[in-house]
């Protein structure tokens, strides 16, 4: 197997997660400058009224700001950054978002819910390439089918929207026809996590929940002192909140009214009234792997204890295989 020229050279094997809200152009710019595939929603950027296309004015940014960074640090250069695209009927931009995107050459382009050949090929002709999220084998090998180079496997303990399969078993069913890169999501936060993920099968791991506790995150402060406190019994599971199953806190649950016992409340996207709770911004997601999360740190930092604990894991490894 190749590994895309896109996800070499990498300081970790490391794929920032796209959060919803709470990813911003800092934080991706932190991200890449550390050495790791930094991301963000496409709808995370939304338009104000007088002040342009918002998604536009981010892209130009980041793009500048790593362009900048990797010509004052050669021997350091920034890792390449991602824009995650939601491939539902539900989301209106995403004709225009995929254009923007293409326009910039976004070098990775993250598709969820719903795979589409026409949105793998706008990637490929952009000269991007395509990781696409999925829950099952037969999701992976649909996404495969329509084009997409790549792909993130959602076991059971992640962040947001979640699977619920092993990862030992899902990526164990993929690498039986898939030699492609392929990514692990699922309660990975630590050094030792994501080595692991490799030592499973996959290429990479996908990390969010760790960086909602970073200086740059757009996270309310709450919601980052809730993710302090939280374990991983502190997660509960649930399709209340969007119809498709996800990972919340349990507290965030409470305080705003959710019922995890039901199906499908609130719509995917959020509701586009002033009233209620709406997902993402009042309903706090968290992964399994919470537990590794004490403090607020710079993007920076987290980062480099996760590579510390890697070398880590790595050494105990060798000492434990006699290799």
């Amino acid at each position: 197997m190749t590994i895309p020229i896109q996800l070499q050279s990498l300081r970790l094997p490391l794929i920032a997660a796209p959060m919803y809200i709470v990813s911003n152009p800092d934080l991706v710019i932190a991200q890449c400058q550390a050495g790791i595939v930094g991301s963000v929603p496409a709808l995370n950027a939304r338009d104000i009224d007088g002040e342009g296309i918002v998604l536009e004015v981010w892209l130009k940014r980041i793009t500048e700001e790593l362009d900048a960074w990797n010509q004052a640090n050669p021997d350091t250069p920034a890792a390449p950054f991602a824009v995650n695209q939601i491939v539902h009927k539900s989301n209106e931009r995403l004709e225009r978002d995929i254009e923007i995107c293409a326009r910039w050459k976004v070098p990775i382009w993250i598709t969820s819910l719903g795979a589409r050949e026409d949105v793998n090929t706008a990637a490929h002709d952009a000269g991007a390439i395509v990781l696409h999220d999925i829950i099952s084998d037969r999701f992976a090998r649909k996404a495969i089918e329509k084009g997409a180079d790549g792909l993130i496997a959602v076991a059971a303990g992640a962040g947001g929207h979640t699977g619920a399969q092993s990862p030992f078993a899902l990526i164990q069913e993929i690498r039986q026809w898939f030699d492609g890169p392929l990514v692990l999501s699922g309660a990975i936060a630590s050094g030792a996590s994501l080595l692991g993920a490799q030592a499973a099968g996959a290429d990479f791991g996908y990390m969010g929940t760790p960086f909602i506790a970073t200086k740059e995150a757009s996270a309310p402060p709450a919601y980052q002192d809730m993710l302090c406190r939280a374990q991983a019994q502190d997660i509960v599971t649930t399709a209340a909140v969007t119809g498709v199953n996800g990972n919340y806190l349990s507290e965030s649950l409470a305080k705003t009214g959710v019922d995890p016992s039901t199906t499908g409340q609130l719509s995917l996207l959020g509701d586009k009234s002033n009233s209620g709770p709406k997902p993402w911004r009042d309903i706090w997601s968290a992964g399994q792997g919470v537990g590794s999360i004490t403090d607020v740190v710079p993007t920076k930092d987290l980062i480099g204890r996760i590579a510390r604990e890697y070398d880590a894991a790595k050494m105990r490894l060798s000492e434990v295989t006699g290799r």
